[in-house]
């Protein structure tokens, strides 16, 4: 799959669920979606990964009056 926006993959995978809520889609095009899906939400889970390692929170002042950080982890699943 090309290189493909968070926001791009978010919205595509919002598509093809209501697709499946409609149910309205033959064997086929059910399998040929839910790969695509599978896909999509794993560019999702990846590009929340990289941003969350790149995440810092600023805790507190330090002594010398610059900010602490923190980097942000995520705890289980998003």
């Amino acid at each position: 799959m090309k290189k493909v926006k968070f926001e791009e993959a978010l919205n595509r995978l919002e598509k093809i669920v209501k697709q499946f809520e409609e149910n309205e889609l033959g064997l086929e095009e059910s399998l040929k979606l839910f790969e695509e899906g599978i896909k999509l939400s794993a560019i999702c889970q990846d590009k929340l990964n990289e941003v969350s390692k790149k995440i810092e929170i600023l805790t507190k002042f330090n002594e010398d009056g610059s900010l602490e950080k923190k980097t942000f982890e995520v705890s289980g699943e998003i």
